[in-house]
């Protein structure tokens, strides 16, 4: 999923103290409760603020968070089910678009000049309007008089059409600077000079990165430079703090830094200065010795000895190996005959499969030259074109006559006039650190003999999905490791679908809650995010169903008789599932978490005449 901010309390506070606290306040009255809620930054100066979100949908209602608790704008709108979407989505509705539900800041004591000041993200486009409307809600709620901080070109501009606004802005604080650390600390890592940074930029977690200015977000680096000033409170920033990270503002960095692009560096900020060096032999000698033993922990295993076909009852979850995760928890759970669902029958290829006919077709040289080649490391646009050249020969190559006749043979003599979900099941998913979800394809309802061996060979190829390359690049995952397992399994026309969680993802010590998202037809319109499900809470102690939201898509997806699938309207905001079926699946859940060790599970189910059918389980991992 997209991580919005890390953040780090930089001030002394203990869990139950915060815990005290609400989760927000409608107004601030006086010094005494702003410092209640408030966090500490410490760099460049000491600068206390406090989180604040306006809801436009529900009359403009301003929340100071409670910013000891809660982390970012939104671990708060996620806990108190303000909202909940994440990752990208959740940044492009709430930051970039004009039109958002939402008004996210930051209130801060500008200590050097002792003023108040509201500010957002730098890279935030809110508009003239949505800068008046949070000055106007500020002030209504606020004890003290506070100024409009910009913190980009774009709201400097937009905040000059607003005379009758005060503003504070950064030359205005502190003395201009060439060089203002962000957060202290040394680092060796490989220099990165970027024009820019978006999801597309593969980056490792040694690289010293060079920016012209601080993104809304980065994976975890070795280092960060950017050559324009950036607030204190930039989601960056806090983050740099928190994993001690050094960051800092150095105005001639794109021209210091650009010879060394690609070199290994010793970087170092200080209070007062910064280092940009060559590291010791010691140093460098560690740093080569930490990317080696990341590679090597991150090497996905595979048993290549198997090379038959196993029918999915006769799986378990050790055979992970072998088949993969989905395949192999899917095993164990038909075995464990988990009272009131069902797994439908199916079989998988192993991963010896996917390697043969990789050596078999040449494709194993052109996935050594493309991994050698240096424009398609580093150049995302170029990676994906080749990429996609690389699909299009395993849609093109040729599938083992032996293995070809054992998957029609069973498809005829076992699902004769079915549709299968051709499935993937890679040994680079479900790992400790490195969920996978999403990053591979599935076929649904194959039904010719075309059409299915044709999927087995798309479902293949997905291992090079331009997102699956790049989440495994930035996890340090070997490429040529990874191998793909197949499940052949019968598809279920579903009525309802959707996933749940064994856990309440918005609060994770809540143990007693199972979270459900639901959707008419096929469970395809809820794993891709783009319409809001029905989203539901089950309390186990209570047995008392909590509804968040409802559905807003308004279509389902359901089996076409040539095969694939066919899209059909549905009327939105009907209830999906009943209290009765919630509490089925709640429990039946409940039971799959007991087979893997009671740890919270991620799963895919479907109903069908009455009947639940799981068709993945997977540990749940939270941001």
């Amino acid at each position: 999923m997209f991580s919005l901010i890390v953040a780090t309390f930089l001030v002394a506070w203990s869990a139950k103290d915060a815990g005290a606290l609400p989760d927000s306040v409608d107004n601030i009255r006086n010094r005494a409760e702003f410092d209640r809620l408030a966090r500490l930054a410490t760099y460049p100066y000491e600068l206390p603020h406090v989180l604040f979100v306006v809801d436009r949908l529900h009359g403009n209602r301003v929340y100071y968070a409670n910013s000891k608790r809660f982390d970012s704008h939104r671990a708060f709108v996620n806990a108190t089910y303000l909202s909940l979407e994440t990752g990208q989505k959740f940044f492009q509705n709430n930051y970039l678009r004009t039109d958002r539900r939402f008004y996210m800041g930051t209130v801060a004591y500008q200590t050097p000049v002792k003023k108040w000041a509201f500010e957002f993200w730098e890279g935030d486009l809110i508009s003239k309007e949505g800068i008046q409307d949070v000055y106007k809600f500020i002030q209504g709620s606020f004890y003290a008089p506070v100024a409009f901080k910009p913190n980009c070109l774009h709201q400097e501009e937009i905040g000059d059409q607003l005379p009758s606004i005060p503003k504070l802005l950064t030359r205005d604080i502190v003395a201009p600077a060439d060089y203002a650390p962000m957060s202290l600390g040394t680092a060796v890592g490989r220099v990165r000079v970027l024009d820019r940074y978006d999801d597309k930029t593969v980056l490792d977690p040694t690289d010293i990165v060079v920016l012209p200015e601080a993104p809304v977000d980065l994976p975890p680096v070795g280092g960060i430079i950017t050559s324009q000033p950036a607030s204190p409170l930039s989601h960056i920033s806090l983050r740099s703090k928190s994993l001690r990270i050094p960051d800092a503002y150095i105005k001639t960095a794109g021209k210091v830094l650009a010879s060394r692009d690609g070199q290994i560096v010793k970087f170092a900020t200080k209070p007062d200065q910064y280092l940009i060096g060559n590291p010791s032999p010691s140093e460098l000698q560690a740093f080569q010795s930490k990317v080696a033993i990341r590679r090597v922990l991150l090497t996905p295993k595979a048993d290549l000895s198997v090379t038959a076909i196993a029918d999915l009852g006769n799986q378990r979850s050790s055979m992970v190996t072998v088949y993969g995760a989905k395949s192999a928890n899917l095993g164990e759970i038909m075995h464990a005959h988990v009272p009131g669902m069902d797994v439908p029958d199916g079989f998988s290829l192993p991963f010896a499969a996917y390697r043969s006919f990789v050596i078999a077709n040449g494709l194993d040289k052109a996935i050594d030259a493309l991994l050698a080649d240096r424009q398609f490391k580093s150049d995302p646009v170029d990676r994906k074109a080749k990429l996609a050249l690389l699909r299009k020969q395993f849609a093109e190559g040729k599938l083992d006559d032996s293995l070809a006749r054992q998957i029609l043979q069973k498809a005829h003599s076992e699902f004769a006039g079915e549709g299968l979900f051709v499935r993937s099941s890679t040994n680079s998913e479900d790992l400790p650190n490195f969920n996978g979800a999403g990053l591979y394809s599935t076929f649904p309802n194959a039904r010719t003999d075309e059409q299915i061996l044709s999927a087995v060979k798309f479902v293949w190829g997905s291992v090079w999905n331009f997102e699956a390359f790049d989440a495994r690049e930035r996890a340090g995952i070997d490429h040529r490791k990874v191998y793909m397992g197949v499940l052949l399994q019968r598809g279920i026309n579903a009525e309802a679908a959707g996933v749940l969680i064994t856990g309440n993802p918005f609060d994770a010590p809540d143990k007693d809650c199972c979270y459900i998202s639901a959707t008419k037809g096929l469970g395809i319109k809820v794993v891709e995010g783009v319409k809001i499900p029905e989203q539901l809470l089950m309390h186990y102690e209570t047995g008392a169903v909590q509804v968040l939201t409802r559905s807003t898509i308004d279509s389902l997806l359901t089996f076409d008789a040539k095969g694939g699938l066919r899209e059909v309207a549905v009327p939105q905001g009907r209830a999906v599932l009943t209290d009765e079926w919630v509490h089925n699946l709640a429990y039946a859940a409940r039971r799959i978490q007991g087979l893997f060790g009671k740890r919270e599970q991620d799963i895919e189910w479907t109903i069908m005449k009455g009947k639940i059918y799981i068709v993945q389980s997977r540990p749940y991992l939270r941001e």
